[in-house]
């Protein structure tokens, strides 16, 4: 597992932010990026080639898991299966963490540079890019070519890091964060999935943790005067983003890489229950947060349904 490195210790801001009533929250995530952060180039074991009898990601979490293809499959077939997987899955994470870092700059553009709100913000953009190269080698050493979103998604995405803003921004870049920290945190546990895959997991996870955290205190702050057309409007541009990124986490293009008849596995993983229910019981603390900021209109509930997040 990834070492944790302590950049700093933990100084007297927080006890200076109170004083002078500046934001508690972008405070704490300031300290805990001091104390906890990785650096990946130096964490993964980038030099020790790819060990083919590990999967990529938990069996459980494939989408073939559970079918009669999953079945008839060989170990080896399901090992390559899981690692074109989790590398599709970091190339969504890349995607949508390029979109992430835009809406973040656009958000802070021109605002106090001396707010720790403004500092946390480029703090996590760093923490970022860090990770989008960290997927990205991670995912060229499971031998996966580069897996891109379907080109409406990714036309879709280039509007909404343009357009989005507020809560809408911020409570997508949550849904997004959410539902692969929940993979992540098995797939870092998991002693059949390749070490070097568990250690880029462990370091997002992490990281991630204060990302989620900013995003679900932002995302109620922004609502906090919202009246009820803004909240519907929102929660309706949430859940279209949130079905888009999630929809476009596994690439059909895995089967085929993987040595599997593409539309049979196509098919089987549309129709698979097994994976349904994972991503429901997954997304279920990420749903009562949304309908407690009273996110989960009727319009959006179809999209998630959809989706399979509720």
């Amino acid at each position: 597992m990834a070492r944790i490195t302590a950049r700093s210790k933990t100084r007297t801001r927080s006890r200076t932010q109170e004083q002078s009533g500046r934001p508690a929250v972008a405070g704490r995530l300031l300290d805990s990026a001091a104390t906890l952060s990785y650096d990946p180039a130096t964490e993964v074991d980038w030099e020790t080639p790819l060990d083919k009898d590990f999967h990529g990601a938990s069996p459980e979490w494939s989408t073939l898991y559970g079918t009669a293809y999953w079945s008839d499959l060989t170990d080896a077939q399901r090992k390559e299966l899981t690692r074109q997987e989790a590398a599709s899955v970091a190339s969504t994470g890349i995607w949508f963490e390029m979109i992430l870092q835009q809406m973040v700059l656009r958000d802070i553009y021109a605002k106090d540079p001396t707010d720790p709100k403004f500092q946390w913000a480029l703090t996590e953009v760093a923490e970022e890019c860090r990770h989008s190269i960290m997927f990205a080698r991670g995912a060229e050493k499971l031998g996966a070519p580069p897996y891109r979103p379907h080109r409406v998604a990714v036309e879709l995405g280039r509007a909404f890091k343009t357009l989005a803003f507020g809560e809408a921004a911020y409570a997508a870049i949550l849904v997004a964060e959410e539902v692969l920290d929940v993979m992540q945190r098995d797939w870092m546990r998991d002693e059949r999935v390749v070490p070097f895959v568990r250690t880029i997991n462990n370091i997002h996870v992490v990281e991630e943790s204060r990302h989620m955290k900013f995003a679900r205190d932002e995302t109620l702050k922004r609502l906090e005067n919202a009246g009820w057309v803004r909240r519907q409007i929102n929660a309706f541009v949430i859940a279209i983003a949130s079905y888009v990124i999630v929809t476009s986490m596994v690439n059909k293009k895995v089967y085929r890489n993987a040595g599997l008849d593409q539309e049979r596995a196509l098919a089987e993983a549309r129709a698979n229950q097994h994976h349904k229910s994972m991503m429901r019981s997954s997304c279920s603390g990420l749903m009562d947060f949304l309908a407690s900021a009273r996110l989960l209109t009727k319009p959006a509930l179809k999209f998630y349904k959809r989706a399979h997040l509720i």
